[in-house]
Formats: structure tokens, C-alpha cells, sequence
């Protein structure tokens, strides 16, 4: 999740010793390189797919790292949001939004010099989307970060009792849940056109505020990477805290921020997780756009 730690360079891909070309829309100085006279075109197509990555063992256990992170990610997560709610404190939401910071930190400093922690695929379409991975490296994280999150969620259940899983819907993503009611079972939650604007804003907040500080050399090399990961996910606790505190509305579990580590819990356990899921893709990846379009804009001299 902290960039792909050329956060703190932009040079070699330190395993393959092939350069990642940026995307034709990357703001970058310097792209274009003469050699015997002969312009030559960073954008060739190769470049930008980076083919070449798909047969490289490094780009597979950079994989596995971010399946192993997402799926610790996934575990952690889901059993801080049960127990929280389950052990009924009287502010669930501020000791929640703590203990995610804590982790998400923690696993960014574990996985960042593997994989560059991503553990997200929020993180890699931004850093797709801004020329940082190519869009092979970027497919082939985004697989591993699903398939870890099904691997965590299938851990999850292994260890709950049914009661609290179907209580808690194993601590999937949720924009609203059936309760018991006067008459009989009511739904309640958040409307879907304010947990997509959640989405966005958040989601978009989150990149501006954290991960382009780990994308921005500027910034990055003198804060050092451990600094950057706490920064990351005292952001990312901030914005948990602040979308279930500021609707205060029963049966929506909070903004995703992570749509693999809302897919685990709903292929998982399915029923009412499914309901609305697609709000905790379409609304991150607008956002990402939006970043991308952000970075581009940034005069070159000062990106």
C-alpha cells in the first residue's frame, strides 16, 4: 500500500533491472531518449503493458506478498470490526478505527520491501493510473489481493461459532442489514447514493492525503518509509472513524476504502454482503481516476 516503494526512487525495478515506463499521461520530465540520433518512443505499447513482467519470478512473489498481506489484512480487520461491536464499549467506533490503524501499519512495514505494500487495490489502480506499475503488474497484484481476501475470510469463518458470523455478517462490508421490527423484519442502513459519495470522498482523500506522499519523492525520502506507513494508517483509521460517526446509521459498516477486502467476506458468506457491493468498486475507482487526472495536472518541475 505504500506506493511500490519507488517512493522513494523512480529508477530500476530493483528486481527485474527493467525500467517500468510510465503511462502516455504520466506527468514525468524526460521521457523521451535519443540513441545514435533516433528518437525513441516511451510509450510503446510493450512498455506500457509490461508484458515482459508476466514471465518474471519476482513480479510472482511480489504477488504472493500481497496475497499473504491482504489476506492478514482480510483476518485482522474483520475481527477488530466483530469484537469491537461484540464486546459492547461504550465508543466501538473510536477503539475500531484505532486497532485498524495499528494494523494496517504494521502490515505495510512488513510487506513494503516485498512488494512494495500495496495489500490494496485501491493503491494499485492509483499507482497505475499515475504511471507507477504497468498494467501486468498491476493485474496480477489486484488477482493476488482478491484471492487473499477469500483466504482470509475462509480463515475468519473457520474460527467463529455460525451465531456471530451471521450476527456480525463476518465483518463483511455492509450498506444495510434486515432487524427485527415492530411488524416484523425492516431494513435499515445507508441509502446507496450516499455510501457511493462516501466512497469517492473518502476514497479520494485518502490518496491525496497519504499514499501521493509516499508517491511524491519530495516528501518520501526524507520522512523514510516506516514514517510513511505509520502516516498511511493513521489516515486510513481517521477516515473509518469519521464515516461511521458522521452517519451514525445502523447496518452500514463504513466506508470500504479496499475492494478486495470487501469481495472476501461476500463471496465468503454472500447473502445481503452482495447487496450494494458494487458501490465499494465503482465509487474507489472513480476516485483513483480522479487522483490520476490530480497528479497529471501537477506542473512537472514540482511532481
Amino acid at each position: 500500500m505504500a506506493e511500490n516503494l519507488r517512493f522513494v526512487e523512480d529508477e530500476e525495478n530493483e528486481h527485474g533491472g527493467t525500467k517500468i515506463q510510465p503511462l502516455a499521461s504520466t506527468p514525468m520530465p524526460n521521457l523521451d531518449k535519443t540513441e545514435g540520433g533516433k528518437k525513441q518512443s516511451p510509450t510503446n505499447m510493450n512498455k506500457v503493458l509490461g508484458l515482459e513482467e508476466l514471465s518474471s519470478s519476482n513480479v510472482w512473489r511480489a504477488s504472493l506478498a500481497e496475497l499473504l498481506g491482504t489476506a492478514a489484512l482480510v483476518f485482522a480487520m474483520d475481527t477488530i470490526v466483530i469484537s469491537t461491536y461484540e464486546t459492547e464499549t461504550k465508543t466501538p467506533n473510536l477503539i475500531m478505527s484505532a486497532l485498524i490503524a495499528i494494523t494496517v501499519t504494521i502490515l505495510l512495514i512488513a510487506t513494503s520491501p516485498i512488494s512494495h505494500g500495496h495489500i490494496n487495490p485501491v493503491i494499485t489502480f492509483a499507482a497505475l493510473f499515475t504511471g507507477r506499475v504497468s498494467l501486468s503488474r498491476a493485474a496480477v497484484y489486484i488477482l493476488a489481493q482478491c484471492l487473499g481476501a477469500i483466504l482470509g475470510a475462509l480463515a475468519l469463518k473457520a474460527v467463529l461459532n455460525s451465531t456471530v458470523e451471521e450476527t456480525f455478517s463476518l465483518g463483511g462490508c455492509t450498506l444495510s442489514i434486515v432487524a427485527p421490527g415492530p411488524h416484523g423484519p425492516i431494513l435499515i442502513g445507508l441509502e446507496t447514493d450516499r455510501a457511493l459519495w462516501l466512497e469517492i470522498i473518502c476514497t479520494f482523500f485518502f490518496l491525496f492525503s497519504s499514499i501521493w506522499l509516499a508517491f511524491d519523492k519530495r516528501q518520501s525520502t526524507p520522512l523514510g518509509r516506516v514514517i510513511v506507513c505509520c502516516i498511511i494508517g493513521l489516515v486510513v483509521g481517521l477516515l473509518v472513524f469519521i464515516s461511521t460517526t458522521v452517519t451514525a446509521q445502523k447496518g452500514y459498516a463504513g466506508v470500504g476504502m479496499n475492494p478486495a477486502r470487501c469481495l472476501g467476506p461476500a463471496l465468503i458468506r454472500g447473502g445481503h454482503l452482495w447487496s450494494g457491493h458494487w458501490v465499494f468498486w465503482v465509487g474507489p475507482i472513480i476516485s483513483c481516476i480522479a487522483f490520476g487526472v490530480y497528479v497529471k495536472i501537477i506542473p512537472v518541475a514540482n511532481a
